[in-house]
This record gives structure tokens, C-alpha cells and sequence, in this order.
């Protein structure tokens, strides 16, 4: 029987490389993207030890307009057909709005909307001539709320959480055999809490913060299962339900208070 095969962004490193393992883990090819080609070369090796799978490697950055175009055209030329298309790459600013450059902030909407869009676009199709596909999404709990100092992240993942829903529902009820997933992880232990290239470094409790395996099986377990929701986390579940039942302004204001401490 012919393998499946899975494309993951953001896959050298993080929930990425995570998303990969638990793919091969279940005997999923896996094509890696991003856009060091070294620390590719270094994951898909990992995998290839691990799993008795095939790895291809596309380095690409997401960030540059029409790369998901490009990236679509390497995937053909390898002759490949994506079974699972996991959306995970994306970029992070923390600070001011007005401190940080436009040209980050436009980085940040290429990738974490432009991009994920595009490439969703580009497969599903197929994926519905086949009857059969799947997609995940990675958004954040940031997409539940608005958050002062992360506002065009909270922002874009606000989008990822309406699209993948909306898009869900609309695969659902044409029977289209296609299944959209979104899942929301939390503070995850992964360059994003301690990247100086990318803004004030957050101060987040240890006891707060998931591991990226964690957040990668119960994705991958979500997305397998066809459904259309994921929250790592009892305690983010529930604190996500809390937060629709409160003002917005007042969980603006709470998560202002608490980023202007959380951030150094």
C-alpha cells in the first residue's frame, strides 16, 4: 500500500518538529518546510533514524509574497500528493505597535494569514477532487482575545480561528470527505517565549507553559479524528470558555496589565 505523506511548515524545530514526529510516528512521508536549509537537513535526518518513512525537505520562506505559490510548485515536481497539510508556521513580534517596524508587522500577516490562506487554498482542491484530505491549522489561545502588545499576532490568529471554523463547516456539509481542524495551544515551550529577534522576551511561570509534544499529539489527534476544535489543556479550556463570557474590554485591559509585567 502506498504511504501517506504529510507537509509541515515550520518543521525544522519547535511544535513543528513535533507535528513531524508524531506524523511518522503513525507512517506518514513527511515534506518539511522552512527556511533554514541545515536545521531541515538536521530533522529530516532525525526522522529517517526514527521511522521507517521518506522525508523531502523544501526550503522556503513564508514570510516572502507568493511563497506558497512556489512552494506548491516544488511539491509537484517531486511528484508528491499531500494527504495532511499541517499550517504551522508563524511569526511572533512582542513590544509596541508602534515600535514595531511595518515591515515585521507585514512579515507577521504574510505568514500567519497570507500564507496559511494560500496554502489551504491550494490543496484543498485537490484534496476534494480525492474525496479525502486533511488540514490543520495552528493558532494559539491568543486567538480568543485581544492582547495589547501582541495585538497583530492576537490579530492573526484571530483570523486562523474563524477561517479554519468557517472552512470546517462549509468541507462538512458539502461531504466533501475533507476535515479542517484548528488547534489552540497555550505558552509552549518553544523559541517563541525567548527570542530576542522577535521583541521583548516573555516571563511566563514554568507551570504555565505546555511542552510542543504535548501540543503536537493533541493536534494531531484532533486533526486524525476529523474534528474541527483542539485547546491543549483542561485548564485552557476552560479559561478559553471563561473568556467568552466576559466583557471584551475588561479581557483587554486584564491582558494589557499582564503583558506590560510579562514582558522584558
Amino acid at each position: 500500500m502506498k504511504s501517506k505523506t504529510s507537509l509541515v511548515t515550520g518543521a525544522s524545530d519547535g511544535i513543528g518538529f513535533e507535528l513531524c514526529q508524531v506524523m511518522a510516528s503513525k507512517g506518514y512521508d513527511i515534506v518539511l518546510v522552512a527556511r533554514n536549509i541545515e536545521k531541515l537537513e538536521h530533522a529530516a535526518e532525525r526522522l529517517r533514524a526514527s521511522f521507517n518513512i521518506e522525508t523531502h525537505i523544501i526550503s522556503c520562506d513564508l514570510a516572502e509574497p507568493f511563497a506558497a505559490q512556489s512552494l506548491l510548485k516544488e511539491v509537484k515536481g517531486l511528484g508528491l500528493n499531500i494527504d495532511v497539510l499541517i499550517n504551522n508556521a508563524g511569526v511572533l513580534f512582542n513590544g509596541l505597535f508602534a515600535d514595531i517596524e511595518l515591515s515585521n508587522q507585514e512579515k507577521l500577516l504574510q505568514c500567519n494569514i497570507v500564507a496559511l490562506t494560500a496554502l489551504t487554498h491550494l490543496f484543498i482542491g485537490e484534496m476534494t477532487r480525492r474525496g479525502s484530505g486533511r488540514i490543520l491549522n495552528v493558532a494559539s489561545t491568543a486567538a480568543w482575545t485581544a492582547i495589547p502588545r501582541q495585538n497583530v499576532y492576537a490579530a492573526s490568529k484571530a483570523y486562523v480561528l474563524s477561517f479554519s471554523h468557517a472552512l470546517a463547516d462549509e468541507m462538512k456539509a458539502a461531504k466533501t470527505g475533507v476535515s479542517v481542524t484548528v488547534v489552540c495551544p497555550s505558552y509552549t515551550d518553544t523559541k517563541m517565549l525567548a527570542n530576542p529577534n522577535q521583541g521583548n522576551v516573555l516571563k511566563i511561570p514554568r507551570s504555565m507553559v505546555l511542552s510542543p509534544e504535548y501540543v503536537a499529539k493533541k493536534g494531531i489527534d484532533a486533526c486524525l479524528a476529523g474534528k474541527s476544535n483542539c485547546i491543549p489543556g483542561f485548564s485552557n479550556r476552560v479559561g478559553m470558555a471563561l473568556i467568552q463570557l466576559l466583557p471584551k474590554a475588561w479581557v483587554t485591559t486584564f491582558f494589557g496589565r499582564w503583558y506590560r509585567h510579562a514582558q522584558c
